[in-house]
């Protein structure tokens, strides 16, 4: 029998790292628009590093808020080309990553963090390109006791992170890509900003047709 709330497993599915590039110049409204907004990260999580685009496979960690023993066996686990996802419960009592494990994360290979709580030592991180998104900042450190669980599906805010999701974040914010939907996502976007560069062009000459307001006001029974 498992000993559910304190395991590690195994990380079951990837993605081509070919897909994974493909997603480098897609902006996280284009995914999100397509996803039917429904796969955002909530706006809590926010990016507190200097520059510089998430992007990578999810290894996802469930803690319990203001500890970090699990995020530090998710660190030891993880691969080149991986994003840490870790929900902490969304609590900013105590910071569960700090300049350590950024150094660490950078060590191995690691794209970018996304903590559901809080983070410290935030100077080093608003001066690295290293990729972090946090709930907020504080002093106080983590402590290192458990319970946790390292890839199973998890929560930010409301969105589902399964590991092996794909992970996009940018200056909007954070989202995530189910594994099975990242191709039909990745031509669905790519259209859209396709289709927007028309739009903005038609702007810009003067030509772009706003007929659909009055039409929708219309519709939905507005008098003017």
């Amino acid at each position: 029998m498992s000993n559910l709330g304190f395991r590690v497993l195994e990380r079951k599915s990837n993605i081509d790292k070919n897909i994974v590039r493909a997603y480098k110049d897609v902006v996280t409204p284009h995914i999100s628009d397509n996803l039917n907004r429904l796969f955002a990260g909530g706006s809590k999580l926010r990016p507190y590093h200097k520059e510089g685009k998430l992007l990578g496979v999810a290894i996802t960690v469930r803690t319990r808020p203001g500890d970090n023993l699990m995020i530090h066996k998710a660190l030891d686990m993880a691969e080149p080309g991986d994003v840490l996802v870790v929900d902490a419960g969304g609590d900013k009592t105590n910071a569960v990553f700090g300049e350590i494990m950024l150094r660490l994360a950078l060590k191995k290979g690691i794209t970018g963090v996304v903590i559901n709580g809080a983070i410290r030592d935030v100077n080093a991180f608003s001066q690295s390109s290293f990729p972090i998104y946090a709930c907020g900042v504080t002093h106080r450190g983590p402590y290192k006791d458990g319970p946790g669980e390292i890839n199973v599906p998890i929560q930010l805010d409301g969105m589902v992170v399964n590991p092996g999701d794909l992970v996009v974040g940018d200056e909007d914010g954070i989202v995530t890509i189910p594994n099975q939907l990242v191709e039909e996502v990745l031509e669905k976007a790519n259209k859209q900003a396709a289709l927007e560069v028309e739009i903005i062009k038609s702007i810009e000459e003067g030509t772009i047709d706003r007929s659909w307001i009055d039409k929708t006001l219309e519709e939905k029974g507005c008098e003017f």
